[in-house]
């Protein structure tokens, strides 16, 4: 390949790093839609447009390079899983989802190898400098983002401007919750967990990232996704007890008075859009929504605070009234958590219904398909909403014991990784994610973002500055 060409290409690698963090946050606005079936709605993302020309750029990069295609063959065990999922396509209730599913696991799968094929492009200060620039500096415009649209729904502006999902509203519990550029809330908080951890990593090393962390943070809690938020305080727990046994030091308990100044942060901002909003909500209401709603209803100091649940009239400046009506939710929601379990309850039950079934799955892609047709649900739209068990019923216990396999070699590389400590924990955090939705389109970075960070030497070099 022509020296001129090739330093081209190694340029575009490079580029194509760099935007990927900010990439991650657009999983659903913009988007191309390209229609629908009866069981599934046909959509092309930012992210997933990323990964087809990282892709094709990887294949161009590594086919004159004979190592490449060598060092596939030579990790063969880490093909067991994508080969086995391709393979359960052949029996899927829906095989069209299946192998537009595959196919993305198949794009993943070579992005991943393209990180550390080419890692070498990744090394140096300036490389490192410029990404750690666009990690952060994207996700701080991002939270920014998620503020405003809380403003801008308090204002009054429409969705369609805001582009806050129908249930993100102040009109559910008093206040809003953004979603950012992603379909949910609970997406836009998983978007924000790498951040934040690394954050949360880096702020005890060195303290000029502690507002980093607490704006992070705060906007993670903002989002007011369960989910997110349970696997960020988790994931801090076992980074904690890890740098607390590893250095028999208490510095990373200095953590904690950050993530609770965050939380009473955002707290304290709920009860203020909830006062502020068109509802009947009080500053106190909205508070203790907020308490009820995130422990699942065991804290509950709603009693004096709740609002009267009627519909009142306030004057204008022009002298006419506006009602503000009562908000849809006053507080922990059980439908939230009862549809989650309800839907892996009945994963399971089609799942042990034959010896077949249990050993192999009812085929990648076929979870909504098996529900309806053994009428646990109204549409075969319907998406588990656990990636465990939708795997579970999808490629059977062979599925379930290749991604254990999966794991074990994902945690043997990261074991040898200098900051092992920190990328372990965002897996954890990614993995407690996963038992509250399923998919892949919109959830990209749980694979790419710890692969890429185990690819390049962002966290080495960074580590080695700290240090110096």
């Amino acid at each position: 390949m022509p020296k001129v060409a090739k330093n081209k290409l190694e340029s575009m690698f490079r580029g194509m790093i760099y935007i990927l963090p900010g990439v991650l946050f657009f999983s659903y606005w913009p988007l191309i839609s390209l229609g629908a079936n009866e069981s599934m709605n046909f959509k092309i993302s930012l992210p997933l447009v990323w990964l087809v020309v990282f892709d094709v750029l990887v294949l161009v990069m590594g086919w004159r390079k004979r190592d490449f295609w060598r060092g596939i063959l030579k990790r063969w065990m880490w093909l067991l899983l994508p080969l086995w999922l391709s393979l359960s396509v052949l029996w899927s209730l829906n095989s069209l989802r299946g192998l537009l599913v595959v196919g993305i696991v198949w794009l993943i799968y070579l992005a991943i190898y393209g990180f550390f094929e080419f890692r070498s492009l990744m090394r140096g200060a300036k490389f490192r400098d410029k990404f750690w620039k666009v990690f952060f500096g994207s996700s701080l415009v991002i939270c920014a983002w998620c503020w405003l649209q809380c403003i801008l729904d308090l204002c009054g502006v429409s969705r369609e401007v805001s582009l806050m999902c129908a249930g993100c509203t102040y009109e559910m519990f008093g206040f809003p919750h953004p979603d950012g550029f992603a379909i949910e809330p609970q997406f836009m908080g998983n978007l924000l967990l790498a951040p934040v951890i690394v954050a949360g990593y880096l702020a005890f090393k060195d303290r000029k990232y502690l507002i980093l962390f607490f704006v992070l943070a705060a906007t993670l809690f903002l989002t007011f996704s369960r989910g997110a938020i349970y696997a960020f305080v988790v994931a801090m727990l076992v980074m904690t007890v890890w740098k607390v046994v590893q250095t028999r030091k208490w510095k990373m308990l200095l953590a904690w008075p950050v993530i609770c100044l965050a939380f009473l942060f955002t707290l304290n901002m709920q009860g203020v859009m909830a006062a502020a909003s068109p509802t009947n909500d009080t500053y106190q209401s909205g508070v203790a929504k907020v308490l009820n709603h995130l422990t699942l209803g065991v804290v509950d100091v709603r009693g004096s605070a709740a609002p009267v649940p009627v519909s009142v009239s306030v004057s204008t400046e022009e002298g006419s009234t506006a009602s503000k009506t009562e908000s849809v939710f006053s507080g922990y929601v059980p439908e939230s958590t009862d549809t989650r379990l309800t839907l892996s309850d009945a994963a399971a039950k089609v799942w042990s219904k034959n010896p077949a079934t249990a050993i192999f799955g009812v085929g990648l892609g076929g979870a909504g398909q098996a529900l309806y047709e053994n009428e646990l649900t109204s549409s075969p739209k319907e998406i588990i909403q656990n990636q465990y068990a939708s795997l579970l019923l999808e490629t059977g216990l062979l599925g379930m014991g290749l991604l254990i396999f999966s794991l074990v070699l994902v945690v043997k590389v990261i074991w040898r990784n200098k900051n092992r400590e920190m990328i372990l924990t965002l897996v954890v955090a990614y993995m407690i994610t996963l038992c509250f939705f399923s998919g892949l389109p919109n959830a990209l970075q749980i694979y790419l973002l710890p692969a890429l960070l185990m690819g390049c030497d962002t966290y080495k070099g960074l580590r080695k500055k700290l240090v110096s």
